[in-house]
C-alpha cells in the first residue's frame, strides 16, 4: 500500500472509533437498553429522558466526531484523486500524515477542554487540505 493510502486508512480508522468514547460513557451511565434510546414504560424507541446528561468531556467528545464527519469526505475524494491521478507522493503523502496527527490532536484536544491546541491543530488539518487542493488543481 502506498503511504497516501496508509494515512487514508489510518484516519479512517481513527475516524471510525472515535464513537467508542461518548457511547460507552452512554451505556455504562444509563445502560445498554436506555442507550439505545428505548424506553419500556413509552413503549417508543428514541425516546430520551431529560435527566441523561452527559458528562462535559463524552459531550466533546461526541461534538469532535460530528466536526471529523463533516470534514473526513472532503480528505477521501482529496487523497484518492491525487492517488489516481499519480500525484500522491510528497506534498500530498506529507499533508495526509499531518491531516491524521491534526485530527488526532484535534479530537484529544477537544475531549480534554483545551480550546487554543484544538483550534491550533483543526487549522493544520484545514492547511493539509489547502496542500492537497492546491497539489491537484496546480494539475489541472
Amino acid at each position: 500500500m502506498t503511504a497516501d493510502l496508509t494515512w487514508l486508512t489510518l484516519t479512517a480508522v481513527l475516524v471510525g472509533l472515535m464513537w467508542l468514547p461518548y457511547t460507552l460513557e452512554r451505556i455504562l451511565r444509563i445502560g445498554l437498553i436506555g442507550a439505545t434510546g428505548y424506553n419500556p414504560d413509552s413503549g417508543v424507541a428514541g425516546f430520551r429522558q431529560a435527566d441523561e446528561t452527559p458528562p462535559a468531556w463524552a459531550r466533546r467528545a461526541h461534538a469532535a466526531h460530528a466536526n471529523v464527519t463533516e470534514s473526513f469526505p472532503v480528505f477521501v475524494a482529496l487523497v484518492l484523486t491525487a492517488h489516481v491521478a499519480g500525484l500522491a507522493e510528497g506534498v500530498v503523502t506529507t499533508a495526509a500524515a499531518v491531516y491524521f496527527f491534526a485530527r488526532l490532536g484535534h479530537a484529544v484536544c477537544y475531549w480534554l477542554g483545551i480550546p487554543l491546541l484544538r483550534t491550533l491543530s483543526f487549522f493544520a488539518g484545514l492547511g493539509a487540505f489547502v496542500a492537497i487542493a492546491i497539489v491537484l488543481l496546480s494539475a489541472v
